[in-house]
């Protein structure tokens, strides 16, 4: 069945969770300053997006995998690497800092179908963008690279200084 927006009922329900998930994972990144797994929001980031990714899997307005689904199956493998990437070893005193780009990157990557969906969807009307390759796509996807770039580097100094601050000794001298 086919809606007058052109989704179908699954395309509804995917695309209502995938805006679910990604203003959650802007209220994490304003409150926390990252995606963190062990909070509430970054718990529900997480569940939210897998369930994003999955319900994606069926949608084929093709008929075959797009580039969508591959990105799709990227975030799946970002999620759980970043979940974990501070139980393991090999990045040790980066875990932090890993974990920070690969849990970002799953945002980025949502943020792409999102970008290319959108323009070539609304209005219904009459689409702002004819595909995936009109130049307000490209203009918008390298905006949001730029973006995703600068976001990835505030979170990392953000971190770096928190670590710093933390390890500093306690300059305070008390009497008594």
């Amino acid at each position: 069945m086919i809606t007058p927006n052109h989704l179908s009922i699954l395309g509804i329900i995917h695309t209502a969770i995938s805006i679910i998930a990604l203003l959650v994972a802007f209220y994490a990144l304003f409150r926390n300053g990252k995606i963190d797994p062990a909070t509430g929001p970054g718990k529900l980031y997480i569940l939210l997006t897998i369930i994003t990714c999955v319900t994606g899997f069926p949608i084929m307005k093709t008929g075959h995998f797009t580039p969508g689904h591959y990105v799709a199956i990227t975030i799946l493998i970002l999620l759980p690497l970043g979940v974990y990437v501070r139980s393991l070893r090999i990045f040790g005193k980066l875990a932090d800092y890993v974990q920070v780009i690969f849990l970002s990157t799953t945002i980025f990557l949502s943020l792409i179908p999102a970008i290319v969906e959108t323009l070539t969807r609304l209005p219904i009307s009459k689409p702002i963008a004819e595909g995936p390759n009109a130049p307000i796509i490209q203009n918008g996807l390298a905006a949001l690279a730029l973006l995703y770039f600068i976001g990835v580097i505030y979170q990392l100094v953000k971190l770096r200084s928190r670590r710093k601050t933390a390890k500093a000794p306690d300059s305070t001298v008390k009497l008594g």
